[in-house]
């Protein structure tokens, strides 16, 4: 599968200009996200993510591939539902991976038609909105309705750091 996701700083009022524009609030969610280094090679390097998710409905590890374009996050993710995400990070370091960082936000999810929008309130950065849809081989046509989602949320910029490589650098996608 590929994920197609556009990010950007969320001004204020977002969440009122997603319910106008036709979104319907889905839930709320925090993550509490564990990211791995490999020892045979630097994801940070290779643009690549490994990471374990904990989340109220369970948790998961998840792979993401490098990002496919220079104008969104998309890229090709794999995920996996674990029973016991301290196991899982057992095995993991116990393979050579190291633990590289934490990330926690509290989401709040809406939809609106194929896409759902996160305005994730991240600990450390601040409030951020991401637009994403999940697409195949037509992740091209999925990727502009995620930046015409923006647009219409008057917001024309594209962050494609994720929230990892935002705390790496110590800032908050300025």
């Amino acid at each position: 599968m590929i994920e197609v996701e556009v990010k950007a700083r969320a001004p204020p009022g977002i969440e009122e200009k997603i319910i106008n524009l036709g979104g319907a609030k889905i839930g709320e969610e925090t993550h509490h996200d564990l990211y791995f280094n490999s020892p045979y090679h630097d994801f940070a390097k290779s643009d690549e993510a490994l990471r374990i998710r904990i989340k109220e409905d369970g948790a998961y590890l998840t792979y993401k591939g490098p990002k496919l374009d220079p104008d969104t996050k998309s890229r090709r993710e794999v995920r996996v539902k674990i029973a016991d995400p301290l196991a899982m990070e057992t095995i993991l370091e116990s393979l050579g991976f190291s633990l590289a960082a934490v990330v926690k936000k509290r989401r709040t999810k809406y939809s609106l038609e194929e896409a759902v929008l996160c305005v994730d309130d991240v600990e450390g950065l601040g409030a951020f909105l991401e637009v994403e849809l999940s697409g195949g081989a037509d992740w091209q046509v999925q990727k502009r309705t995620a930046l015409d989602i923006m647009a219409g949320l008057g917001i024309s910029e594209s962050i494609r750091e994720s929230y990892l490589e935002l705390l790496a650098e110590g800032r908050d996608g300025r």
